[in-house]
């Protein structure tokens, strides 16, 4: 959030954001479902690493153009709350650090109340409440099922996709991720 203001600031702009916080329990229950479908299916049960997919990546990265990568929620809310944007090493080892202390610290619940909360769901668009309100003039309690998958969809890059306007690509990721809920049921802490 900092670094979008500071960002806005260098570009002439006024720096603005939108962010509420919310307890999980205010957020709609399909929302932690579609992002661990989108995002982490096996956000439950690894201990902050994937290390299948990590592999996988490793692998699939030494034939792609661009890289891809296999950051859990817990390593996404370990960087976006601790540290900056970035691919170097150092910035990694210390999302190694940071993930493993809110692993252990924090637990799943709150690990994912606090992505929920923390990331970046559209421009200058921070956590479920805010983007409930600019992108569907509602809540984050009383969003749909079929609104987030759409904001889980958005994700991968809440700039270039934008889930108040959907594009193509968006409805078809977006039923992907229905499908996806479908198969991994409800997310319960």
């Amino acid at each position: 959030m900092l670094i979008r203001c500071t960002q806005d600031m260098i570009d002439g702009k006024k720096p603005h954001l939108y962010h509420r916080w919310v307890s999980l329990d205010d957020m709609s229950h399909w929302l932690p479902q579609a992002v661990v479908a989108s995002e982490d299916n096996l956000f439950l049960q690894h201990s902050g690493f994937d290390f299948q997919q990590i592999k996988k990546a490793i692998e699939e990265n030494k034939t792609r153009k661009r890289p891809r990568g296999a950051s859990t929620i817990s390593q996404q809310t370990a960087k976006n709350v601790f540290l900056w944007p970035g691919h170097s090493f150092i910035r990694k080892g210390f999302e190694v650090y940071f993930t493993f202390l809110i692993e252990q610290l924090w637990g799943k619940q709150r690990i994912m109340e606090v992505y929920l909360n923390s990331i970046e769901m559209g421009k200058n668009i921070y956590g479920a409440e805010a983007v409930a309100k600019h992108h569907f003039n509602t809540t984050a309690r009383k969003l749909t099922r079929s609104q987030c998958a759409l904001i889980a969809a958005s994700l991968p890059n809440p700039i270039r996709y934008n889930s108040a306007a959907p594009s193509s690509y968006m409805q078809r990721r977006k039923s992907k991720i229905l499908f996806l809920m479908n198969q991994i049921g409800p997310v319960k802490f």
